[in-house]
């Protein structure tokens, strides 16, 4: 039989997170200059590009609770985007926390997520692909474990509250959304992450590759009771009954976006000295430097990341 091969297609996105620390928000469309200049969707065309990740965020369209959403400026440009026959994939969260009426760590997040998701699916009926919330695992480490973005925690607690959040709005979300739109698509992103080591922090390199697929695990319904994380995640007070929610209510992407940087990839060392003090850090049991494996020379390929992936969720 003969082989059947494909064109490539162009596909984009545009950077908008509208990021808060403290009480301070601050939005990137808006620093940017997107809201005001007409003629970047015409840009964009020119490009080539077929399918468009563009942002319909939620901090943007209700920043109160109760308020009527105003979409004539959004309306106006997912028209435009159809005009040039490209597909937007509608992002609703971008590495933000959600208006100020809730955070990451608000009990009622994916509930409340969830009915902005359906605001936007009945004001948009046609719209096909979503990624309702951008590198889930991403944020929670840099919300929960990092303490860089808000609610800026630095504990394994916050971490995996803020990422069952997420995922759970993400299933609660594209719920929403189906009952409008029954052919609607989840298009999830994650960074392709690989995490390298000296001899002595294996144990610790081990634990960072099981942990980079949580969100594909999780939304994939794999977290069962017999999954590495299952008693890590009980063991830190994560009920069950959060676990078993992700079990009983599966929602795997349609399409995986990955996201490979030049800082995907990392490497451990317990020889602090060698390294800047900003690199420094640790578990507890050992402390360590982690820096860019492209500083250590101990990168991998993309390709072999990607196989990886594709042997794990085919």
């Amino acid at each position: 039989m003969q082989s059947q091969y494909y064109n490539p297609e162009i596909w984009g996105g545009i950077e908008c997170t509208i990021n808060r620390v403290g009480d301070v928000f601050r939005d990137q469309l808006e620093a940017t200059g997107h809201y005001q200049r007409e003629e970047d969707i015409d840009q964009i065309a020119s490009l080539g590009i077929r399918k468009l990740r563009y942002p319909v965020l939620w901090e943007k369209h209700q920043p109160e609770p109760g308020k009527e959403i105003d979409w004539k400026w959004t309306s106006r440009q997912l028209n435009r985007i159809r005009e040039y026959n490209i597909v937007p994939i509608a992002g609703l969260l971008h590495h933000g926390s959600g208006p100020a009426f809730t955070d990451l760590l608000d009990p009622e997040f994916p509930e409340k997520f969830a009915d902005y998701a359906g605001k936007v699916a009945k004001a948009f009926p046609w719209l096909e692909y979503y990624t309702p919330v951008n590198e889930p695992l991403t944020t929670a480490r840099f919300s929960g474990l990092y303490g860089f973005w808000y609610p800026h925690h630095r504990n394994e607690l916050s971490f995996a509250r803020v990422l069952f959040n997420e995922l759970k709005a993400t299933v609660l979300a594209m719920q929403a959304i189906r009952i409008i739109n029954p052919e609607a698509k989840l298009v999830q992103t994650e960074d392709l992450a690989k995490t390298h080591s000296t001899r002595l922090l294996a144990y610790q390199a081990a634990f960072e590759n099981k942990r980079r697929w949580l969100t594909f695990d999780l939304l994939a319904g794999k977290l069962t009771r017999n999954h590495f994380f299952w008693k890590y995640f009980v063991s830190l007070g994560i009920p069950v009954a959060d676990l078993q929610f992700f079990v009983d209510n599966p929602c795997p992407p349609s399409i995986i976006g990955f996201n490979y940087y030049v800082t995907s990839e990392r490497y451990l060392d317990e020889q602090v000295m060698n390294y800047p003090l900003t690199t420094h850090g640790g578990n507890g049991r050992h402390c360590y430097a982690d820096i860019e494996a492209v500083r250590s020379k101990k990168q991998i390929s993309l390709d072999t990341l990607l196989k990886e992936a594709w042997r794990r969720y085919q």
